[in-house]
């Protein structure tokens, strides 16, 4: 055990409140105590506050319509834009300043700065083009982009004319790409000929063309030359119905194009996400709600104000790039930074590399990575100067409290409040997490409901819980940020996630409880765990055991960097736990380690909760978006065949997985 580890299990074992401190709370955007109260007095009317961040072309006559649940809508009456929102009403004070901070994965290779004026120029100019093409209000316009600084443009161009966008995550598949074209019945497509990953580029264009082969209708793509003269072994050549983006936007240099005015209840964007049918579903955020909703949240949760550099290292395929790298910095008027490659190529300082040289003033990331950097060592942060942070976050997953205090006190130099966001791509934006200006932090524990969001725990009756108890996490009431149904799927909408807790015959708008089909605990301050989603459970002797609630028992063990959890067929028990497990640095994964995991997870859980069998890995079968394939894990521990992992960025690892489970 290093001297480092030694600190920290000390400190986890004496400290488990964290207090922001006075200097934060002196400069925080949100600082008053009162304000949950304050929030439930004036419900719904709280949300007003959220809507004056906005500029509102028509003032909005009621905030919350609650006529036909879950149907609900918000803002109604009013008018706005979210592309002038997030350009044209910041060019008189920030025209000069930063918007977007873009690096290039190539270390060699100039990054790019937009300010507010040239990301105003060029978002008209390609919407000038787009409209050019026949784009019209309300078309729904796919990207199927990396992270590249082409792909908030096409949004916020979409916006100004009022076309909602559908981006598709650029590590998906050709037959992902077409599944969405198809369900959204887009003819429009934006895409790129490459872009890098490891210093290496990609053809990416060969793989939009294979999509749009299944795409069951006529579509017209825009192609950003990504790569330049590092593309041409690829040999592309347009197609008829393609056009280069370059070319699009120099013909119209120079052109404006006046917003299009939207209702607030106005489509912005669609998001396709998993379905527990198969089918993906297109989750539909809205002008109004949904840009009222991520402006609030950043303002209030990662405290971003019009001078920071703000930093989030997400994808902005994913919900969480489209809220808190795209619309709700810009809504602020704030430098969001964008970031194209890894965060250990060329080496593991990189993202301390990147954060030193542009000042971050905020971190907000993935507790994945966070399991990376500890697992590669305080050596590459300490390499730089990371004192510009004022604030950390978390986003996708709930994080362990030993990788919670790892980044508050090597990241955040124990000065930067860490916010633990529990949120959706359904929801728009978060919901549990503490306001760092009033709240105390407990590791592991994601916080208890922002001002004005209802959540109660409950059991499987629906009846809530009491502190200390394990439930499933409900939402209430509604709230500007949600989503409004599932695109062209109203019944679905209601069977995914109102149906489980609402009276559905009922048009009294409090009989509709919103379930996100999540686990959680709640303690006796309110604050809340949450435990993973509910079909994430393994049933052991009649038990219910949360894989998410074991993983962090795993994770909390010295030696241990990260760790899946799955349940496999046993004769007796139904099902038992199997563990999967990527050891530190410096740490064997041997007999030693294995009782010590076992050890731990009875500790945090009990024996009814002891593994199986633990299996040490180099690594887990991962997507490319990084997500565990928990489904070939379960497989494996099954014997069952495996099939396809053509899917896997790292599929060579599940062959050594299997050869370890049969020994």
């Amino acid at each position: 055990m290093t001297d480092d580890d030694g600190q920290l299990e000390a400190r986890l074992e004496a400290q488990d409140v964290f207090e922001p401190s006075d200097a934060f709370v002196s400069q925080a955007n949100v600082s008053d105590p009162d304000v949950y109260e304050r929030f439930d007095a004036e419900w719904p009317h709280c949300w007003e506050e959220a809507a004056d961040l906005l500029t509102w072309e028509s003032p909005y006559d009621q905030v919350l319509d609650d006529s036909d649940p879950p149907f609900f809508e918000w803002f109604t009456g009013g008018e706005l834009n979210a592309s002038a929102n997030c350009l044209d009403r910041h060019l008189d004070e920030r025209g000069d300043e930063a918007a977007i901070e873009w690096v290039g994965e190539p270390v060699d290779e100039a990054n790019r700065t937009y300010t507010y004026e040239e990301l105003h120029r060029e978002v008209n100019e390609f919407a000038a083009a787009l409209r050019e093409q026949g784009v019209e209000a309300d078309d729904v316009v796919t990207m199927y982009m990396p992270m590249i600084p082409e792909l908030p443009v096409a949004m916020l161009a979409c916006a100004r004319i009022g076309a909602p966008h559908s981006v598709v995550f650029a590590g998906f598949s050709a037959e992902a790409l077409a599944t969405r074209m198809n369900a959204a019945d887009s003819e429009y497509l934006i895409t790129c000929d490459g872009y890098y990953r490891r210093g290496d580029p990609l053809d990416h264009l060969a793989k939009a063309n294979e999509g749009l082969a299944d795409v069951e209708h006529d579509t017209t793509t825009v192609v950003v030359d990504r790569l330049g003269p590092n593309g041409d072994d690829f040999g592309h050549d347009l197609g008829a119905a393609q056009h280069d983006y370059g070319d699009l936007v120099g013909a119209h240099a120079g052109a404006t194009v006046e917003p299009v005015t939207r209702d607030a209840e106005d489509m912005l964007f669609l998001m396709y996400t998993s379905g527990t049918t198969g089918q993906p579903k297109g989750v539909k955020h809205t002008t109004g709600g949904y840009l009222s909703w991520v402006s609030w949240t950043s303002q209030a949760v990662l405290d971003v104000k019009p001078e920071d550099t703000y930093f989030c290292a997400a994808d902005i395929g994913w919900i969480t790039g489209h809220s808190y790298i795209v619309y709700g910095p810009l809504a602020l008027g704030t430098t969001t930074m964008m970031y194209e490659g890894t965060p250990d190529y060329p080496d593991r300082d990189r993202l301390w590399e990147i954060v030193e040289a542009y000042d971050a003033t905020q971190l907000y990331t993935a507790p994945t990575a966070i399991r990376a950097f500890m697992k590669w060592g305080t050596e590459y942060p300490d390499r730089h100067d990371l004192s510009s942070l004022r604030l950390l976050g978390t986003v996708g997953e709930p994080i362990n409290p030993r990788a919670w205090t790892w980044y508050y006190t090597h990241i955040g130099d124990d000065s930067c409040p860490v916010v633990d966001t529990w949120w959706q791509t359904e929801t728009g934006g978060m919901m549990i997490t503490t306001l760092p200006g009033v709240k105390k932090m407990k590791p592991g524990s994601a916080g208890p409901p922002l001002p004005g969001v209802d959540v109660e725990l409950v059991d499987a009756a629906g009846e809530p819980i009491e502190p200390g108890q394990a439930g499933y996490l409900t939402v209430q009431k509604p709230w500007p940020g949600m989503l409004r149904t599932l695109y062209r799927n109203d019944e679905r909408y209601i069977d995914e996630y109102w149906a489980e807790y609402s009276d559905v015959d009922s048009d009294d708008p409090d009989d509709w409880v919103y379930f996100p089909e999540d686990g959680a605990k709640i303690d006796e301050d309110g604050y809340i765990t949450v435990l993973g989603r509910v079909d994430d459970v393994i049933n052991v002797s009649g038990h219910r055991l949360g894989t998410m609630e074991i993983e962090s028992a795993i994770v909390g063990v010295e030696g241990v960097a990260e760790a899946a959890v799955v349940g496999g067929n046993h004769d007796i028990k139904g099902e038992a736990v199997y563990a999967y497990v990527i050891t530190e640095d410096g740490y064997e994964g041997d007999e030693t380690l294995r009782e010590a995991i076992v050890a731990g997870v009875e500790d945090a859980i009990g024996p009814i909760a002891r593994p199986e069998q633990v299996v040490f890995s180099p690594d887990l079968p991962k997507t490319r978006s990084g997500k565990i394939m928990r489904r070939l894990l379960e497989n494996i521990a099954d014997g069952e065949e495996i099939g396809n992992t053509s899917t896997l960025r790292n599929p060579e690892i599940v062959a050594d997985i299997q050869a370890q489970v049969t020994e």
